[in-house]
């Protein structure tokens, strides 16, 4: 297909996409999901994570493409432009997060360092922290994000619903079900 016909028909395509044509959808799905993934993976440079970008990106074209405007680009160049917004995003909060865990480990080092009346108890300390840091990581995404806002950044959680644009009751629920899934993971390790 030449691609003056290719971008008239992904613009057809997309303009059905936004009208809830799951066919068109599958089809623009089948044609730039490559693209998509391979975009996300140079910026992330990690399978798993470029791969959960792709697929958020993949439900934003649905969800935003009754708001896609030719006049502004052609649809590949959207899409691409979206899922590099969202690989920067996501490189963003796992920056973010890492940093976090070294301020938590730093702080827990330095907390030990002083309440420290023996050295076993100082390097018992360590690994419980780093059994706790381990746990957390194994959450899902959902509770993981909002466990650390909760418990690392300090927020309450009418704050956290706020920033996440997430119901009250789902943010507690998912404190309250990652707190639980903690306790297992971790009381059977401490």
């Amino acid at each position: 297909m030449e691609t003056t016909e290719r971008l008239e028909d992904d613009i057809d395509l997309i303009r059905k996409i936004g009208m809830g044509d799951r066919e068109s959808y599958q089809i623009f799905f089948h044609r730039y999901a490559g693209l998509i993934y391979s975009t996300a993976h140079r910026v992330l440079n990690n399978p798993s994570d470029a791969e959960d970008v792709a697929q958020d990106v993949m439900f934003m074209i649905w969800e935003k493409s009754p708001m896609y405007d030719p006049a502004r680009g052609k649809p590949i160049t959207w899409a691409v432009t979206m899922t590099r917004n969202k690989a920067i995003d996501r490189l963003r909060s796992l920056q973010r997060r890492f940093r976090l865990q070294d301020e938590v480990e730093n702080e827990t080092r330095a907390v030990d360092l002083l309440n420290a009346s023996r050295p076993a108890d100082e390097l018992d300390a360590m690994e419980k922290g780093n059994i706790v840091r381990s746990a957390v990581m194994k959450l899902n995404k959902e509770q993981r994000e909002v466990i650390e806002l909760a418990y690392f950044a300090g927020l309450t959680q009418q704050e956290i619903s706020v920033r996440l644009s997430e119901p009250l009751g789902t943010v507690k629920a998912r404190i309250r079900r990652g707190m639980l899934r903690l306790k297992k993971m971790v009381g059977s390790a401490v």
